[in-house]
Order: C-alpha cells, then sequence, then structure tokens
C-alpha cells in the first residue's frame, strides 16, 4: 500500500493552492491546474505522470508568474483525443484550444518526457504562441524507429493489461527517481502514476512509439534542454545528443533521476525561473 501519510501535505497545497480546473472544449473537458499571475508558463507531464507532478514548482513559480499544468488528453478528467493512435500534432492541437480557452497568448512551455513530444509539435506549428520551449529529460519518441516502437508498445500493453495501473505505479515508480531520494518523493510519484487512466495511456503509448520529437524540428523559437544527472530514462548522453541536433543548450540537473520537477523541485524552479527571465528580455542564457 502507498503510504499516503507521506504526501498527506501536498495533496492539502494540491487542492488548496494548486486546484483543478475543468474547461470545455468541442472534444469535450480538458483539465488544467492554475496558479500565480502574470507572464504565463505552461507545463506538460510525461506519460507515466499528471498535472499533479508539477505542484512544488508550480507553487515556487506562482510567485512570480502564471502557472499552468495540464492533464493531457485521456489523462484524469480529460476528454481523450479522437483518433486511436494519435501524434504529437493532435495532441499540439489540443494545447492550443485550451491556451484559446484560457486567454494565453504567448507563453514558456515546458514539456516533460514524453510531453516533450506535444511540446516541439507545438512549437513549430505555432511559433508566435511560444516565447521559450524548454524540454526536461525530453523522450525522442520511436516514429523513425519502428522495429523498437513496436517492441516497446508491446512490452507496455502488455504490462497494461496484465498488471493493471496500481501494480505498474508501484513497480515502475522507483524507476523514475535517482537511488537516493526520499520516501515522499516516491510515494508522490507513485500516486501521480496510480491516477492514469488506462484509454489516455494507451494513447499516449502510440504517441510515443509512433512519432519522435525531431520530427518536429527545426523549432523558431529559442529552446533549451535539461535532464537529470541520475536520469536512466532518458539519459543524460543521449539528452545532450538530442540537444545538439536541436542547435539547443544543455545542462545538467545535479542529483535528478527521471521525476526531476518531484525530486529536485528547488532547482527546477531555478531553471525555469531564468526561462522566464529570458523570455520576458529576449536574451540568451
Amino acid at each position: 500500500m502507498m503510504p499516503t501519510t507521506l504526501i498527506a501535505p501536498l495533496l492539502s497545497l494540491l487542492e488548496q493552492r494548486f486546484a483543478e480546473r475543468l474547461l470545455r472544449l468541442d472534444q469535450g473537458l480538458q483539465a488544467v491546474r492554475e496558479a500565480g499571475s502574470g507572464a504565463a508558463i505552461v507545463l506538460l507531464h510525461g506519460i507515466g505522470s499528471g498535472a499533479a507532478s508539477w505542484l512544488q514548482v508550480a507553487l515556487n513559480l506562482s510567485e512570480r508568474a502564471r502557472v499552468i499544468a495540464w492533464d493531457a488528453p485521456g489523462y484524469g478528467q480529460s476528454t481523450p483525443l479522437p483518433k486511436a493512435a494519435p501524434g504529437a500534432g493532435d495532441y499540439a492541437g489540443r494545447l492550443l484550444q485550451t491556451l484559446d480557452a484560457l486567454g494565453i497568448e504567448r507563453c514558456v512551455l515546458v514539456g516533460h518526457s514524453l510531453g516533450a513530444l506535444t511540446a516541439a509539435a507545438f512549437a513549430q506549428a505555432h511559433p508566435q504562441r511560444v516565447k521559450r520551449l524548454v524540454l526536461l529529460s525530453p523522450a525522442r519518441g520511436y516514429g523513425a524507429q519502428p522495429a523498437q516502437g513496436l517492441a516497446v508498445r508491446s512490452k507496455r500493453l502488455h504490462s497494461l493489461a496484465h498488471l493493471g495501473i496500481g501494480q505498474m505505479a508501484r513497480e515502475r515508480s522507483a524507476h523514475l527517481l535517482s537511488p537516493d531520494a526520499g520516501a515522499q518523493a516516491l510515494a508522490w510519484v507513485q500516486w501521480n502514476m496510480a491516477r492514469l487512466q488506462p484509454h489516455g495511456y494507451r494513447q499516449a503509448i502510440e504517441l510515443l512509439c509512433g512519432d519522435h520529437l525531431l520530427r518536429h524540428a527545426p523549432l523558431a523559437v529559442p529552446c533549451e534542454v535539461h535532464c537529470g544527472s541520475a536520469d536512466s530514462i532518458t539519459r543524460a548522453d543521449d539528452c545532450q545528443a538530442l540537444a545538439d541536433a536541436l542547435g539547443a543548450p544543455f545542462q545538467l540537473i545535479p542529483g535528478a533521476g527521471h521525476a526531476c520537477a518531484i525530486e529536485q523541485p528547488d532547482t527546477v524552479t531555478g531553471l525555469l525561473a531564468r526561462a522566464l527571465d529570458a523570455s520576458l528580455t529576449g536574451s540568451a542564457l
């Protein structure tokens, strides 16, 4: 059983200061969480997570910005996309509708892990809406490696069918963190993963295995790439190579595994605050 006493303070903060809001769009409901005011920064989570995973970073940033985190289509209460096997452009289309509904004309856009594919696709399609793109432990996707993509797809769908969401969360949570992560971080990763919806997760698997980030390059907006120094999922050398391919600066997040915003929220807050400053001044980092 998950030790919910460890995350009780986080759940209280989530309800009081980063509450969920449901938007009614053409395709159905879109769930977002919001805090603060000012220049907008939009946070896109990875395949095994959700909007709540950004809690600590969002509250820290809310002192200086309007922070929006979504539950991707098919996650939480967000309506899934119409296609059974959507690509990043389909997710980017939903993001455009979401920003329009929120009245956000331009933002700093942050994509973590699989969220980086949506972020890159959106930035390529709508560069006028993105002041700066920040990719945290970005997943490349397997669209350029069909055989590997089929293998990953089969493995993930098998796990979903035979383990279920709850058991997947219990077994996989530790892999998203460094060996030095604390018990609260582990419990928070597990809580977020346990809230996955099977249909939305299946669509996200199709995105991961059928698309790839560099399909949505080159980018016409300033971009930066960061990765946890202890990330065993999107490893530092792979993220460095991706940054080089994008012509973007690369920086490690010391002591962080894949779930960097949960494990090292202060460091991630600092780098996103610098990205906000750079977006306002037009300067390079």
